[in-house]
């Protein structure tokens, strides 16, 4: 069978999920990946409230949809992140706190660290799940270091070592608690975080010692206009993808007065290098994308981030899907060559 089609509510948190899960299944959606601000997925409820479970699962069962998992990138930003004024904008009142630095950064570990449980708890009530198998929770991590990526006065390796050793002694007790739920936390290899492509991803895995419970939201949208090459990812880090997500990009279309880093302009600005594009719309190659997931066995579901600030979202959204649905198909089981054996036949 071809992999489920689900939707990312995070770019839709201004709508309700009672609003948002049949407008998904009207979409053509199998289910929706569950952001955790709005009102899509509250972790505290979610860790402490059957009633809440349970009344999560119906009303996405109402509308003929499922869950594969939940992602908590606001909180998880803050983790590692040089925290400022921004951050007050992503973060609830609990974990902002009086705004402190380290304050917040340790209150984010803890909020992740209970969203590992909570997601426990809600595919552990899963209509039909295995209570107890594997879930994934994805995320960012933020970066002590980010700001430094390209720096002057020069940027030493010693440097960049501390600030890695600094994402593994954070991370440390999120993963040992998250291992202690059996949940997967996937980070969405992305600019801003501690691992944004390939070399930088393989160094984050030596900081946490290559822990079990540390692997990817693999998201090629993030690393085409970087000039990585996102089919290698794939291969590179084939068991480590917990998750995977959909959104198109396009790259060099710009009229050459903003470059890679963006010239401090707006998404959608006619001057940039680079934009986020409905699935189908940019320069990714889904369809080798398709066929590398294959080769590493990877058979959760396909989710649509869907961003695209030129389109409406409604119309992009349905055509993303269908165009995912187009595209896919299972791995074969047999050898199309199998056949010419005289036994086989």
């Amino acid at each position: 069978m071809p992999r489920s089609v689900t939707l990312f509510t995070g770019q839709w948190a201004d709508l309700p999920l009672t609003k948002l899960a049949p407008l998904a299944k009207k979409l053509g959606y199998d289910g929706v990946e569950l952001a955790c601000w709005g009102d899509h997925f509250d972790v505290d409820a979610a860790a402490s409230s059957a009633k809440y479970i349970k009344e999560k699962w119906e009303l996405l069962q109402d509308n003929g949809l499922t869950c594969f998992a939940v992602s908590n990138h606001l909180v998880g930003q803050a983790v590692c992140d040089l925290i400022d004024e921004r951050h007050k904008a992503i973060l609830a009142p609990d974990v902002w706190g009086d705004g402190d630095p380290e304050g917040v950064r340790r209150r984010a570990a803890k909020k992740l660290m209970l969203t590992a449980k909570a997601a426990r708890r809600f595919f552990d009530a899963k209509p039909g799940a295995t209570k107890g198998a594997p879930v994934v929770v994805n995320g960012f991590t933020g970066s002590s270091i980010w700001h430094s990526i390209y720096a002057f006065p020069p940027t030493s390796q010693a440097y960049w070592d501390a600030g890695f050793a600094d994402f593994g002694k954070r991370f440390a007790p999120i993963l040992a608690e998250f291992d202690k739920q059996n949940a997967n936390f996937a980070l969405e290899v992305h600019p801003t975080e501690i691992a944004f492509d390939i070399a930088s991803a393989e160094r984050a895995l030596a900081a946490v010692k290559g822990h079990k419970r540390f692997g990817f939201n693999y998201d090629p949208s993030h690393l085409g206009y970087q000039g990585v090459d996102y089919v290698k990812f794939i291969r590179t880090f084939g068991p480590r993808i917990f998750h995977a997500h959909m959104k198109d990009v396009w790259w060099g279309h710009g009229n050459g007065e903003a470059g890679v880093f963006g010239g401090h302009t707006n998404f959608g600005d006619a001057r940039r290098f680079w934009d986020f594009r409905s699935v189908g719309r940019g320069d990714i190659n889904f369809e080798e994308i398709i066929v590398a997931l294959n080769d590493v066995n990877y058979t959760g579901p396909l989710s649509v981030e869907w961003e695209d600030i030129r389109m409406d979202r409604e119309h992009g959204a349905a055509e993303s899907c269908a165009f995912l649905r187009k595209l896919d198909f299972a791995r074969s089981q047999i050898a199309f060559d199998a056949a010419f054996d005289k036994e086989n036949q």
